[in-house]
């Protein structure tokens, strides 16, 4: 079970028939590579159909937005993130991140295809985002989401290593952060390294057994992804900071 003011979150989301995926910390407890998380982020289909049942289930949250921007269409599918605080005794002080579109990710309906699907006890369904949906979104520029990245791909591979498959070994070869790993399955699966080898050159070292060189590429795979999230977000921050301008010239 998880903690119940997340629970009334995620079965308010439920109810109210709203089409979103569980992202972030709150999706990674799922994966077992989290413990916990006071926050809800979700990703959303941007139509207005969904976004009038979105804020139907913020009302019976008693939601707040805080911050910019407003909750409005147009910001969401721009890329921002509209935030709430929740004020109902069973989600008391919860924040909820609403997103519509994510850096370096497919679209919410492709997303919907490989989504991870769980049901509680109570019968509430928790739709989550694919695992190798999450570690693309957990690329940032942010220091937690790094080493929540290893720990994502290293419990799954621990979860499934004796039940090896193409799409696995093609998962684990694209995205582990763990030098032994790529190593190991560089010299079990040679084949599917050459698949994936055009995309991530670093496995070289990871044919060559160099555990030392690895830890150098990732570190500097690590660099170029957080830099292309700094770029993505750039644009956005200076759009923010307007908003907040504008408003407070209003408020004056």
């Amino acid at each position: 079970m998880i903690p119940n003011p997340i629970h009334k979150v995620l079965s308010t989301l439920f109810s109210h028939e709203v089409r979103h995926l569980l992202m972030g910390g709150q999706a990674c407890v799922f994966y077992g590579a989290a413990e916990f998380s006071r926050d809800c982020d979700i990703v959303i289909e941007a139509d207005e159909e969904n976004l009038a049942r979105l804020a139907a289930a913020i009302r019976a949250l008693d939601g707040q937005c805080i911050a910019v921007p407003p909750f409005d269409r147009e910001y969401l599918e721009r890329g921002h993130a509209v935030h709430f605080r929740c004020q109902h005794p069973d989600a008391r002080n919860i924040r909820l991140d609403v997103m519509a579109k994510l850096r370096g990710v497919d679209s919410f309906l492709e997303l919907w295809q490989r989504r991870l699907t769980l049901q509680d006890v109570d019968g509430t369904l928790y739709e989550v985002l694919g695992i190798e949906d999450l570690v693309k979104a957990k690329k940032t520029q942010r220091d937690k989401d790094w080493p929540m990245i290893r720990r994502l791909v290293d419990a799954h591979y621990d979860e499934f290593r004796d039940n090896l498959n193409w799409e696995r070994a093609r998962f684990w070869l694209r995205e582990s952060r763990t030098p032994a790993v790529l190593i190991r399955l560089a010299a079990s699966c040679p084949d599917v390294v050459a698949d994936v080898l055009p995309q991530r050159p670093l496995l070289c070292e990871a044919l060559a057994a160099s555990e030392s060189a690895l830890e150098r590429e990732l570190h500097d795979e690590q660099a170029r992804e957080r830099a292309a999230d700094e770029a993505y977000w750039r644009p956005l921050k200076k759009e923010l900071q307007a908003i907040r301008a504008t408003t407070r010239r209003k408020l004056e």
